[in-house]
């Protein structure tokens, strides 16, 4: 807030100002003499101290949660493309036929075979049961009832071998209908009607789309403040795209990994955003918000208060006697439209906001008190 004997000494500064550029006009004797330069007019405004979280920005992609190519498994010829390359497909919809003739033939065949062997098993069982009976009549030899109990157990071995070729063939039967295995966007036909195709060959890929990650590489500081509130409050996450004003898309923060890169000094970090509508697509750039601070009393001023010197900022204070003074300061992030000051300023401290480029050494200004805004908004 702006104190009253501020403003009043702002006030006679001004005034003072002026008073001193009427005086000088003329001379004791009445001799017009050239007419001192007026003071500088330039907009101050007071540094706003508020209760803020900080939060980091990062650049980003967007992945899919999951994705999957899909590929033939059984060769054969394509007899039928049933998508439409970008649509939405559901979990076992149909993408692709491929011609199930010779399958459908071998799946029969094996059928049969299965069938015949399981019956000459049958058979065999049968003899055995009767062959159990006549020795314990003393009818028939051990050696005999023992031929017949191999002869049962070969047979039905092999009639479970045939059904297990003819389970395989039906298997290569359904094979033949390749369908979508997740829900989500599919993508182009990469082989069309008429073409051969085996398990070596990608017919199309599937993303899905209901929640997508934002990935991004953290600095070791927000590690740091979000490595504390793991397992405990979900950290928030903000993301927005290129084109779009402000991080529009609010996620939880999912995945941080579990080292440093001791190289870049970063970590990789993973947000989970929902999607429901299908509008965030995998491998669109992501700029990318992280909460998760303690609010603490902040210091805040417009980016239009902000002057660059090389690789310094700066900023102009206006005493109370008219006379800028120029202090470096350390910024922060932006918080609502307005600038962290990290160092450099005291709350209260009346900073030039609009006129800049008028301020000269020495030389005092004329200041308007406006109230401190957010970049881009009229004070």
């Amino acid at each position: 807030m702006i104190s009253p004997p501020y403003t009043a000494a702002l006030r006679a500064s001004a005034l003072a100002a002026a008073v001193a550029a009427v005086l000088s006009a003329c001379s004791a004797n009445g001799a017009q003499t050239p007419a001192a330069p007026a003071a500088p007019q330039v907009s101050v405004a007071a540094v706003l101290e508020r209760p803020v979280a900080e939060t980091q920005e990062f650049s980003g992609r967007l992945e899919a949660i999951e994705r999957v190519q899909i590929r033939a498994r059984v060769a054969g010829y394509i007899a039928a493309v049933h998508f439409k390359p970008g649509a939405l497909v559901r979990k076992g919809q149909l993408l692709v036929q491929i011609d199930p003739r010779p399958f459908r033939a071998e799946a029969d065949r094996s059928g049969a075979l299965a069938a015949a062997a399981r019956a000459r098993a049958d058979l065999a069982k049968l003899e055995l049961e009767r062959a159990g009976k006549l020795l314990a009549d003393k009818a028939i030899a051990q050696r005999e009832f023992d031929e017949r109990s191999a002869s049962w157990k070969e047979l039905d071995a092999s009639a479970r071998a045939a059904a297990a070729q003819a389970e395989a063939a039906r298997l290569n039967l359904s094979f033949t209908e390749v369908r979508s295995p997740i829900d989500g966007r599919v993508g182009k036909d990469e082989l069309t009607v008429g073409n051969l195709v085996d398990a070596s060959n990608v017919l199309t890929s599937v993303v899905s789309l209901e929640r997508i990650y934002a990935s991004f590489e953290g600095d070791e500081a927000t590690y740091l403040r979000v490595a504390r509130r793991a397992g405990k409050d979900p950290v928030t996450v903000q993301v927005g795209l290129a084109g779009e004003d402000g991080f529009p898309h609010e996620g939880k923060l999912e995945f941080v990994d579990n080292q440093l890169d001791t190289r870049s000094g970063s970590v990789r970090l993973r947000a989970l955003l929902a999607n429901r509508d299908g509008s965030l697509a995998p491998g669109l750039f992501a700029r990318v918000r992280v909460g998760g601070g303690q609010a603490r009393a902040t210091l805040l001023v417009s980016d239009r208060a902000v002057g660059t010197d090389q690789s310094h900022k700066f900023v102009y204070v206006v005493k109370k006697d008219g006379a800028p003074e120029r202090r470096p300061v350390v910024l922060g992030p932006a918080v609502d439209g307005l600038r962290v000051v990290r160092e450099g300023l005291r709350a209260g401290d009346m900073v030039v906001v609009s006129g800049l480029q008028r301020i000269r050494p020495g030389v005092n200004v004329a200041p308007t008190v406006v109230p401190m805004t957010a970049t881009g908004e009229k004070g």
